[in-house]
């Protein structure tokens, strides 16, 4: 709730501040011009960004990778191009900070940490990975991970095996 309070009240009258100050500061028509340019260049951005995204995405696809952390980047284009149409300047800031690849790349991670921290289920699980330099494999533990095993079912329920050829009701 009180996210919801900064997000609808605070920020927008922050930014009508902002934008009264700079308009003071050079002027009325300079301020509309420059939020204007800022919106032009939030969709130049955000059209460039959205395609590298979403060739990567296909990317990841046709080589049989699940595309997570283009799934995250082409998430993290809309809402930074959103806020980059959006008049203001701090809205702006935030809005490129979300576009531009190398700090996008630092947000997805700090976020990565954060939904792993939260929605842990607190398990000690064996992770693998493959040491690549040194071409073996190393094994960490890590606590999102789980070893299981899978058994494949039948899509229509018919007799199991070893059970004389009929089903329970």
């Amino acid at each position: 709730m009180f996210l919801l309070v900064i997000l609808f009240i605070a920020v927008p009258l922050v930014e009508l501040y902002v934008i009264i100050q700079v308009g003071q500061w050079i002027g009325a028509a300079p301020t509309i011009a420059l939020l204007l340019l800022d919106s032009i260049l939030g969709a130049v951005l955000l059209r460039h960004q959205g395609r590298a995204a979403w060739r990567r995405f296909n990317l990841a696809l046709s080589e049989g990778r699940v595309p997570h952390r283009e799934t995250f980047d082409g998430a993290m284009v809309i809402f930074g191009g959103a806020l980059l149409l959006t008049p203001g300047f701090i809205t702006d800031v935030f809005g490129l900070l979300l576009l531009i690849p190398p700090t996008r790349a630092v947000i997805r991670r700090a976020l990565t940490v954060i939904a792993l921290r939260r929605f842990s289920t607190g398990q000690r699980v064996v992770f693998w990975t493959a040491d690549r330099a040194a071409g073996r494999a190393r094994f960490r533990r890590r606590h999102y991970d789980v070893e299981g095993t899978a058994h494949e079912m039948p899509d229509e329920p018919g007799p199991r095996k070893g059970s004389g050829g009929t089903l329970p009701p």
